[in-house]
């Protein structure tokens, strides 16, 4: 058979976008590694859409959580990760979970049903220099084929430890507490928000951080180094009692409005998106275990009633700097012909990867049909995620992200109680014209 569109990558991401091209009757070639007679390090079988981690996709609420309504736009968008999971459905309350063989099983089966789409087990060392590709070999994409990604992305090195510090809604913030001022008060702009410790809260601090229960590395992440600027923060407060201090929770030159003086110590966070909804814990980088971290971190002064959009952590991950890279169509800015979908791209969990996916497959079919192709409004979970990956995010600052109502265009003349449900209303309105606009 003669390719239109070559996919490296079986995971959630590949099988999606396969799903959506080749019913469309395009010519697929998805081309998977597993079953040629390797493995990555974190798989057990050779399936496809193989659940690596949980059996979860998290919430099926479509009328006040992010990632519900994600599950039903990508229903309202005859998604092939939607459709299976919904076989493969097992007991797990207001949850969506999945029997893994079953919903591997699935997919597997509905895939091989479509004439116009080749599986073929083999393992991919570089990019396609020609062809029209989608990469979505996910965060443990192998050693040749990274390499092969970073010469064509000027990067270094594509597997390294993700250094994820955690991100705090807005919202939550007591700003009675905290106060805003420039990064140790360099400079006149007033861009960080400051959370002021005295000597007996950050003594107290410290010691949570130091005894806090922590989430040991896996084997296949053992040997991956880390750099100085990605240590975990409870490894610096092991270095001594006021390495801390010196460091991230430096207090120099910060005086608080409220005493006139420098706090003992003092935790700033940083803009994290454009709309200013979410914030970063800057050097906030952790392997405390989640529950640790959401009782340690409301101790801060200011952050007692914090709710966070995601929490920190460092393992080891492949993905790209999209903001920088990819087009508004995740279209490769130096190679027009590839695509990236799926954790490479820098989303976050099972289902936003499966959504990335699909995104690329309704990109690619248009473009090959020679049809302008239109993303979902920026309102919509599917439309707020891709935003975010191909440019809303700041590039600097750039971490895998799940879908979050942080990332939506903000809705302020909305009572807080009824802003999650009219997050929701919204998207579904706007998805619906959206569909029909074809």
């Amino acid at each position: 058979m003669k390719y239109d569109v070559h996919i490296v990558g079986g995971g959630l991401a590949g099988c999606e976008a396969a799903w959506q091209l080749a019913r469309r009757g395009v010519k697929v070639r998805l081309s998977e590694m597993r079953g040629s007679g390797e493995r990555s390090p974190a798989h057990q079988t050779d399936g496809l859409a193989e659940l690596v981690c949980s059996n979860s996709f998290r919430s099926d609420d479509d009328e006040r959580n992010a990632i519900g309504l994600l599950h039903h736009e990508m229903r309202a968008c005859d998604s092939l990760i939607m459709a299976a999971a919904s076989v493969a459905q097992v007991p797990a309350g207001s949850a969506l979970a999945v029997d893994r063989d079953v919903f591997s099983a699935e997919v597997e089966g509905r895939l091989a049903d479509l004439a116009s789409l080749d599986v073929v087990r083999e393992r991919i060392d570089r990019l396609p220099d020609d062809t029209l590709a989608i990469i979505a070999t996910g965060p443990l994409t192998a050693e040749a084929l990274a390499q092969s990604i970073g010469t064509a992305t000027g990067a270094n090195s594509l597997a390294f430890f993700d250094a994820i510090a955690p991100i705090v809604y807005h919202e939550t913030i007591d700003m009675d507490t905290c106060w805003m001022a420039s990064r140790w008060d360099k400079g006149e702009t007033k861009d960080y928000i400051n959370c002021p410790m005295d000597k007996e809260q950050y003594l107290a601090f410290h010691a949570g951080l130091v005894a806090g229960e922590k989430i040991s590395f896996k084997q296949w992440e053992a040997d991956t180094p880390y750099f100085q600027g990605c240590m975990p923060i409870e490894v610096m407060a092991e270095r001594g009692i006021d390495t801390l201090r010196y460091g991230p929770m430096k207090p120099v030159g910060l005086d608080n409005p409220r005493s006139g003086r420098w706090p003992y110590a003092v935790v700033q966070l940083r803009q994290d998106n454009k709309l200013g909804t979410l914030w970063n814990m800057v050097g906030f980088q952790t392997k405390l275990k989640h529950g640790e971290q959401v009782r340690l971190f409301r101790t801060i002064p200011g952050l007692e009633n914090a709710e966070f959009a995601r929490l920190g952590g460092l393992h080891r991950n492949t993905f790209l700097n999209s903001p920088v890279l990819l087009d508004r169509q995740l279209r490769l800015k130096s190679a027009s012909h590839i695509r990236f979908a799926g954790q490479i791209t820098g989303c976050e969990g099972y289902v936003e990867s499966a959504a990335v996916g699909l995104m690329t497959g309704l990109m690619a079919a248009a473009e090959l049909m020679g049809k302008s192709w239109h993303a979902p409004p920026s309102t919509t979970a599917m439309g707020a995620l891709l935003s975010h990956i191909t440019g809303d995010a700041e590039a600097a600052s750039y971490q895998p992200m799940n879908v979050n109502f942080g990332l939506f265009p903000p809705l302020h003349d909305v009572k807080k109680k009824q802003r999650k449900q009219a997050y929701t209303d919204r998207a579904k309105q706007e998805l619906g014209v959206w569909l029909a606009a074809g």
